[in-house]
C-alpha cells in the first residue's frame, strides 16, 4: 500500500480503525513518525469500555522498543479492567501551533496526534516491574534511577504497569501556515501561524530539601513536547 509520503515507509499498514479518511494528507504509518511523537510526550489518554460505559484516563506513559507502557495503583479501576485484555485506545496529541487563516473556516491549530489500538497486558513479574520504571524514570532524567532510594515490594506490589504492543497505529500531523481560498489572499486580514512551545522552567528545590543537596544536571536535559527543530 502506498504511503501518504512518498517518502515514509509503512510500517503500520492501515486498519479499519487507524485508516486516516478525512485530511489523508496528513496521515503517516511510519514507526520514525510515531516513535517521536511517543518520545517526544510524557501524556497520554487510554479509552476503554466499562460496563457499556466508555471511560478516557489521562496518564503518563513511556515506550520501550514496540511497546508502550503505563502505569498506577493495583486499586485503580482502570487498570485492573484494563489488564483483562479489553480492546483500549491509547492517544497521545501536541499542540504546535495556533493556524490564523483570513477566514473562520480556514482556521486550525498545527499539531503532531498518534492513535493505537490494542489489548494491554499487565507486567508481573517483581524484576521486570521495578525495570520497566527504572525506564520510565531514566527517560526523562538519564542517572536518577541510580541515586534514588529502592522500591520497596510493598511499593511494588501496590504498583500495576501495563504494556500494549504498537500494532494497529496511526499518525496524524499538521503543520505549516493556513491555506485559505485563493481569493481570500487579497483580504487586509493579518494571516500566520502563533507556535506553541513546552517550556522546562526552572527547578524548585523541595521546601525539606536536606542543605547542600545541589540540583542534579541532568534536570537540563529534560525535554517534553520536542519538536525536530527544537
Amino acid at each position: 500500500m502506498p504511503s501518504p509520503d512518498s517518502e515514509r515507509p509503512v510500517d503500520f499498514p492501515p486498519s479499519e480503525k487507524t485508516r486516516v479518511r478525512r485530511l489523508h494528507r496528513r496521515a503517516r504509518y511510519d514507526r520514525e513518525s510515531a516513535y517521536a511523537i511517543l518520545d517526544s510526550g510524557v501524556l497520554c489518554h487510554v479509552g476503554y469500555v466499562i460496563d457499556g460505559q466508555p471511560y478516557v484516563t489521562p496518564t503518563a506513559y513511556w515506550r520501550e522498543d514496540d511497546r508502550v507502557y503505563w502505569h498506577g495503583s493495583s486499586a485503580s479501576r482502570m487498570l485492573r479492567r484494563v489488564k483483562e485484555g479489553v480492546p483500549a485506545c491509547f492517544t497521545v496529541a501536541m499542540l504546535d501551533g495556533v493556524v490564523l487563516a483570513r477566514s473562520g473556516f480556514h482556521h486550525s491549530v498545527n499539531y503532531r496526534s498518534l492513535m493505537a489500538f490494542g489489548r494491554a497486558e499487565a507486567v508481573e513479574a517483581e524484576a521486570e516491574k521495578i525495570r520497566s520504571l527504572d525506564v520510565f524514570i531514566e527517560r526523562l532524567t538519564p542517572g536518577r534511577a541510580a541515586e534514588i532510594r529502592p522500591p520497596t515490594s510493598q511499593e511494588i506490589k501496590a504498583t500495576t504497569v501495563l504494556r500494549m504492543k504498537l500494532d494497529e497505529v496511526a499518525v496524524k500531523i499538521r503543520n505549516g501556515p493556513p491555506v485559505d481560498d485563493e481569493e481570500d489572499y487579497a483580504l487586509d486580514v493579518w494571516a500566520g501561524v502563533v507556535p506553541v512551545r513546552t517550556v522546562i522552567g526552572t527547578p524548585e528545590d523541595d521546601p525539606r530539601l536536606k542543605p547542600g543537596v545541589a540540583a542534579p544536571g541532568y534536570l537540563q536535559a529534560i525535554r517534553i513536547n520536542a519538536q525536530a527543530d527544537d
